[in-house]
């Protein structure tokens, strides 16, 4: 089969003369992006290789997995510990339902933690055979970049092989940062945190983004005693600040200590467990401190700067719209790039490379309308933009539509935790421009109205649509009432 590829941004012509590769594509990363990238390039008809270090539960410089971060100690692993932790508040609320559950429930969470690990073992399996089935040939090892074309890897042995490659992709994703702080060696991440030997009576976790408010969901649900602390006033900095608030506050409801305002400042180990300073003074006795204070790219051992590859003040790779570095045969896609970093980002950015590269057609990835979703308990999920942000990117007027409610299931369990959603609207066009919801399934109704955003629907379509009663999803199409207006000239918070 002909391959036509991408030479100094135009396709390659039959019949001219190319040098000589091993192989055509060399990823180095077998994460979501990297698998994704050199599945569809083999199915162009290039020759592909790609390396990853080996397996295992918790990530480091020298060990990683087929599968990557997200399959492998991120999302996957995490929404199997999420709806653990789910049934915990289900038990309770099903006494309300006549279900005679008995006073005291045990929990095992050395059985979910072992089920956890056998599914992670099952997908790595599974990425090593799509790789395989697509032709692609895969190293274990540490992969390094030594030239323009040229791909070391360092073998679990320790010897090093070269192998030369037209294109090379690097793929390595991100790891966690560790604040620095005396005793922070005392401290957990992510990582760990998915595979701790014991479930934690006494949890701290430090951060406010998804990962922090995930993991005090989690342990809360399974009946941890969890303090949340965190530097701005509400958690989860970069979302609709309403909805900040309806997170912060169901959190609080479910029993989660909340410290805003608040960072660590030093942790010592004591007899009795980690004792916790705060710069507020305050000491905090725990069995686990969790640090989710962000995510660093994974550059430091690929030896970019000696080839030339421009990074960041974050060590990320700089990439043009194409996902290409400033030398024309290294590219680069996913968290290691630092543009928005979401699997299936990663995933649409391995699409396009592939198309670019090897199927003849350049394609820039489109990071407008994606959804995302936070999981904690109930979830948070949106799409577009949110109220700040119209608020400074658009020209005119917003129509902003709420509505909050008990779901239907409250009612008779008595729980009190108000669903809540969210439209932002053009008031000209009447083009809809965001949507958010918090509340029970929120991340699985924001799928499909991530699909009708994209397809720039109207809120005169939204409130022509049929809703399913009785649903909560259908009080999107529902929603006739303006709450408020706004506009460009509103001032900004500081939350």
């Amino acid at each position: 089969m002909a391959r036509k590829m991408l030479i100094d941004g135009e396709l390659s012509k039959p019949g001219e003369e190319e040098a000589h590769y091993d192989f055509d594509l060399f990823v180095i990363g077998a994460g979501s992006g990297g698998v994704r990238a050199s599945r569809f390039s083999a199915q162009y008809g290039a020759k592909v290789a790609i390396c990853e270090l080996p397996f295992d539960p918790i990530g480091s410089e020298v060990s990683g997995g087929v599968g990557g971060t997200c399959v492998l100690r991120g999302c996957v692993p995490k929404k199997i510990l999420v709806y653990g932790a789910a049934y915990g508040p289900e038990l309770e609320d099903a006494r309300n339902y006549g279900w005679e559950v008995n006073e005291k429930v045990n929990f095992n969470w050395k059985k979910l933690l072992h089920k956890k690990t056998e599914e992670i073992v099952r997908l790595n399996g599974i990425y090593k055979r799509l790789l395989s089935n697509a032709g692609v040939k895969l190293f274990e090892g540490e992969g390094r970049v030594v030239g323009p074309n040229e791909v070391e890897l360092i073998q679990l042995d320790g010897t090093k092989i070269s192998y030369s490659a037209k294109h090379i992709l690097i793929a390595t994703g991100s790891r966690a940062h560790r604040p620095d702080i005396p005793g922070q060696e005392l401290a957990i991440t992510s990582d760990e945190a998915l595979s701790l030997e014991e479930l934690p009576k006494r949890a701290v976790i430090l951060g406010g983004g998804y990962i922090a408010v995930e993991f005090a969901s989690i342990w809360r649900g399974m009946g941890s005693t969890v303090d949340l602390c965190f530097r701005k006033e509400l958690p989860l900095r970069g979302f609709d600040d309403e909805m900040r608030a309806v997170v912060a506050r169901n959190l609080e409801g479910r029993g989660i200590t909340m410290h805003p305002c608040t960072t660590l400042t030093k942790l010592e180990k004591t007899e009795g467990g980690i004792k916790v300073h705060t710069d507020h003074g305050e000491v905090i006795l725990a069995d686990v401190v969790l640090v989710a204070t962000g995510r660093l790219p994974n550059t430091k051992r690929l030896n970019l700067d000696a080839v030339g590859v421009e990074l960041d003040n974050m060590k990320a790779v700089k990439v043009d719209e194409y996902s290409r570095t400033n030398i024309p045969s290294i590219w680069a896609i996913g968290d290691v790039t630092n543009r928005m970093n979401l699997t299936p980002v990663a995933l649409m950015e391995g699409t396009c490379f592939a198309k670019t590269v090897f199927g003849g057609k350049p394609t820039k990835p489109d990071y407008s309308h994606i959804p995302c979703a936070v999981f904690c308990i109930p979830p948070l999920s949106v799409v577009g933009f949110s109220e700040e942000q119209a608020t400074e990117q658009v020209n005119g007027e917003v129509s902003v539509y709420t509505s909050s409610f008990n779901p239907m299931k409250n009612t008779i369990s008595g729980r009190t935790e108000k669903s809540v959603m969210k439209l932002l609207v053009d008031a000209q066009t009447d083009k809809v421009l965001g949507a958010s919801m918090c509340g029970p399934d929120a991340p699985e109704i924001m799928q499909g109205i991530a699909v009708a955003l994209k397809c720039g629907a109207t809120k005169e379509q939204f409130d022509s649509t049929v809703g399913i009663h009785p649903s909560a999803a259908e009080e999107f199409v529902t929603m006739r009432s303006e709450s408020r207006r706004i506009s460009s000239n509103k001032p900004k918070t500081n939350l």
